[in-house]
């Protein structure tokens, strides 16, 4: 049985960072794609990061570029977001999902690039986890 579980969410002050986990079970990363994606009340789903757990391949969105870094440990099936400099606009459910990735490097990396317009083929979901970024 495939199951995401995301955790590491919370209540925390601008400027401070969260690390955010996925551990994913019933499956091994190599294979798959998985991404981050929030959402806050009122607002469209956003794709924050994606990461190709077999190569390392990696998205950002432009507002969580250069403050968020994505990696994984395939030893563990978990793959982490580590989230610096949070802004009260970072405020959302953050959700981690799956998706299998393609087998030829060069597809894998170009789907990686495009990761939120992927979002349909992202089949696998974790419960969600909240972060609140306030003063």
């Amino acid at each position: 049985q495939v199951q995401l579980v995301e955790s590491g969410g919370g209540l925390v002050q601008p400027g401070s960072s969260l690390r955010l986990s996925c551990a994913a079970s019933g499956f091994t990363l190599d294979d798959y794609v998985i991404a981050w994606f929030r959402q806050a009340p009122g607002k469209e789903r956003e794709g924050v990061s994606c990461i190709s757990a077999g190569d390392g391949t990696t998205y950002y969105s432009d507002p969580v570029k250069g403050r968020f870094t994505i990696s994984r440990d395939n030893a563990r099936n978990t793959v982490y977001l580590q989230m610096n400099s949070l802004k009260p606009n970072d405020t959302a459910v953050y959700a981690c999902a799956a998706a299998k990735a393609p087998t030829l490097l060069i597809a894998r990396i170009l789907w990686v690039s495009l990761c939120p317009s992927n979002y349909p083929k992202f089949n696998s979901w974790g419960q969600g986890t909240q972060v609140t970024v306030s003063s």
